[in-house]
């Protein structure tokens, strides 16, 4: 039996089957990875194996839902600078694998965002596998699946503190923040600092900005851009450019809705949106300036990059190359300027992660990383990382991945690396027995 190529709902089946409701796969201080169950080991040899999606992650913490039968996970990814921080993602997964590698990249990329960032968090994320049997548009099916996630946050003691992602809303924010303290982006009736998705945007506009500073000395007014994705950060993303003076944008997504709403609110012969199949990335072949992938990650690749004719891509989707390694290397050989997502996406978390120490309007905190002469804003780390680049030749994403890295080796200047000190004692405490049912 390969659970790793089972679809989620076999494996949630299998779970239920073996009576396991609660599980986890967590390095030993050895450093091999061990499941919470020896059924379930087969999954951790894997993830040990793996080459690709996993470095060195302190925990995945995973449960089926209390209702509804869906896979939620929380993915630990490194603690020293402080708890893992990072949205709740909800989607559709083929295979378990996928489901995994998805929740591996995601939280190694927070990491990575939030030490480039300045910001005292780790990285985490949080992944939910979307049920098919389920009506995800349901509002009470939401709340019991945020609800139940919220109790998972607050299962694994605050190594992980989520906040929103692809899939999931502020209200699904509040219905978490019912069941945990652990999170941000709470709504702003309850004190939070509510969507994050406007200065997404912002951040993603100041990474374009650099790009085209650094490549050509050029702004972004006359320049045609193709927007992958056009939901919470796509769409402001699309405001923000017309805004910006460009000539056109080529908007693409999947969701038929969205793209009546997009065309009949801005109404400009200056936007071309069209509907696509979920796994249609022909947009990243439009005849354009720049390309901002938008939309899920992994669409940068061998069978993308050669169709690409932009000169620069920057975009607020995580982990949008398929292979960080591979697939930067691809790109910096036929000339394509990559500003890594983990630089030019982080001021969603900038925006709420410092939720609790209040607000200030025009939060000078939060306006100077998008700023142009702050040494630490998205405009000059991002120029710092694509001089580097061309100095050293070494593609963008090695360079900014090794700035990140070793940031990310400073431990919280208070609490030191607590968020290790907690998963060790969940796995002392055997956690994954106190059922969510």
């Amino acid at each position: 039996m390969n659970m790793l190529s089972m679809h989620p709902q076999e494996f949630v089946a299998y779970l239920r089957q073996e009576g396991i409701n609660r599980l986890h796969f967590v390095p030993d201080k050895q450093g091999q990875i061990r499941a919470s169950h020896t059924q379930l080991q087969a999954i951790a040899d894997f993830i040990q194996n793996d080459k690709r999606d996993y470095l060195r992650h302190e925990g995945i913490f995973l449960q089926i839902s209390a209702q509804h039968e869906t896979l939620q996970g929380a993915f630990v990814h490194k603690t020293v600078r402080g708890q893992g921080a990072g949205g709740v993602r909800y989607w559709q997964y083929d295979t378990v694998e996928d489901y995994l590698r998805d929740g591996l990249r995601l939280a190694k990329g927070m990491t990575r965002k939030n030490a480039l960032a300045g910001i005292w968090w780790g990285g985490g994320k949080g992944v939910m596998a979307q049920n098919p049997a389920v009506e995800r548009a349901d509002p009470d099916v939401r709340e019991a699946l945020y609800k139940s996630y919220g109790d998972l946050v607050t299962a694994t003691r605050g190594c992980y503190v989520t906040a929103e992602d692809v899939g999931t809303n502020v209200k699904d924010m509040a219905n978490i923040f019912s069941r945990t303290r652990f999170t941000t982006c709470i709504p702003g009736d309850l004190g939070g600092s509510g969507n994050p998705s406007i200065p997404t945007a912002r951040g993603v506009v100041c990474g374009m900005e650099a790009a085209l500073h650094h490549t050509a000395n050029e702004t972004l007014a006359g320049k045609v851009v193709a927007v992958q994705g056009a939901g919470n950060v796509g769409g402001p993303l699309i405001d923000f450019l017309l805004e910006k003076g460009v000539e056109k944008i080529i908007a693409a997504d999947i969701d038929a809705d969205l793209i009546r709403k997009l065309q009949a609110r801005l109404a400009t012969d200056k936007l071309e949106a069209k509907l696509v199949k979920r796994g249609d990335n022909s947009i990243l072949a439009a005849e354009c300036d720049i390309v901002a992938p938008c939309a899920t990650g992994a669409t940068l690749n061998p069978l993308t990059i050669p169709q690409i004719k932009a000169k620069i891509i920057c975009g607020a989707a995580n982990n949008q190359l398929e292979d960080a390694e591979r697939d930067d290397i691809l790109l910096h050989e036929r000339g394509i300027c990559y500003v890594p997502d983990f630089l030019t996406n982080r001021m969603g978390i900038v925006n709420c992660a410092n939720e609790q120490y209040g607000f200030v309007a025009e939060d000078p905190f939060i306006e100077k990383h998008l700023s142009k002469d702050w040494e630490f804003s998205v405009h000059q780390t991002a120029l710092k990382v694509l001089k580097q680049s061309g100095s050293t030749g070494e593609p963008p994403a090695k360079v900014a991945i090794r700035m990140a890295d070793q940031l990310s080796e400073q431990p919280h200047p208070i609490f030191g690396h607590r968020g290790q000190d907690i998963i060790d004692s969940l796995i002392r405490d055997r956690w994954f027995e106190q059922t969510n049912q």
